[in-house]
């Protein structure tokens, strides 16, 4: 191995680790492996990675600028190790960002509602879903408390469109969102949907329910986990979304 080409090797490593990375959180998506498999070893390997490749980037890098070469290949070498170290900092970056910004600390649940008092619930999706271990019973009062602590935000919708007009832009919303409708009722004003998380492809389960008001229409979701104890506010964040799409479309 000739010191000529550390750089070009240390850019290798660097490819191949970001690909290694990148395949942990979107190995799921494309059918290799359950959401769970692809967290966990990025959570257990993604640092590891980053840091081998920060450590070669910067050895190729000073070897670079101190072997005596001419000046096109040096700056080759220069350029190779920069890019990898680069790539390098990118694999870890979630933990630079963890460091810089101090992360939101959320509650450990998983079942996030705009109607803690009478959650709407799940007729056609059950606890026998693919992949789910959580159930889809309503954890009641306690988990109702954490929810309007950390999230008292999280509100029915109300509309002063009429409840079949609420129905069908809910539903178009959902859609807009790349929701999967698994159950739709419109003569009972529900539907049931999967959504999945961007990284990972965690698959979270939601069902929406249409009512009147003296005037208009109020709609309220339900969105739950499939697995975890807690969600990184993921379960609120679509409700927030949902709810802000919905009043600006």
């Amino acid at each position: 191995m000739q010191k000529r080409n550390i750089g070009n090797i240390a850019l290798i490593v660097a490819i191949v680790s970001v690909a290694i990375a990148a395949l942990m959180v979107f190995g799921s998506s494309l059918g290799l492996w359950d959401p769970i498999v692809g967290f966990m070893a990025s959570r257990n390997y993604n640092n590891l990675l980053g840091y081998l490749v920060v450590v070669v980037a910067v050895l190729a890098l000073g070897t670079s600028f101190t072997i005596k070469q001419d000046s096109n290949a040096k700056g080759k070498g220069i350029l190779t190790s920069t890019i990898a170290l680069l790539l390098g900092l990118a694999i870890l970056s979630p933990s630079i960002m963890a460091l810089v910004i101090k992360p939101v600390k959320y509650p450990p649940i998983h079942d996030i509602t705009t109607n803690t008092q009478s959650p709407p619930q799940f007729e056609f999706l059950t606890d026998s879903r693919v992949g789910a271990k959580n159930s889809l019973v309503y954890g009641g009062e306690e988990i109702a408390a954490q929810q309007l602590q950390a999230f008292p935000n999280i509100q029915p919708i109300a509309t002063d469109l009429s409840v079949e007009a609420a129905y069908q832009k809910a539903l178009t919303v959902a859609k807009t969102m790349g929701w999967t409708i698994v159950a739709q009722d419109p003569k009972a004003l529900r539907f049931e949907s999967t959504a999945t998380t961007p990284f990972f492809n965690f698959a979270d389960d939601v069902v929406i329910v249409v009512s009147s008001l003296e005037q208009g229409s109020r709609i309220d979701l339900r969105s739950v986990s499939r697995i975890g104890i807690g969600d990184a506010g993921v379960n609120a964040k679509r409700i927030q979304e949902f709810s802000q799409r919905f009043s600006e479309s």
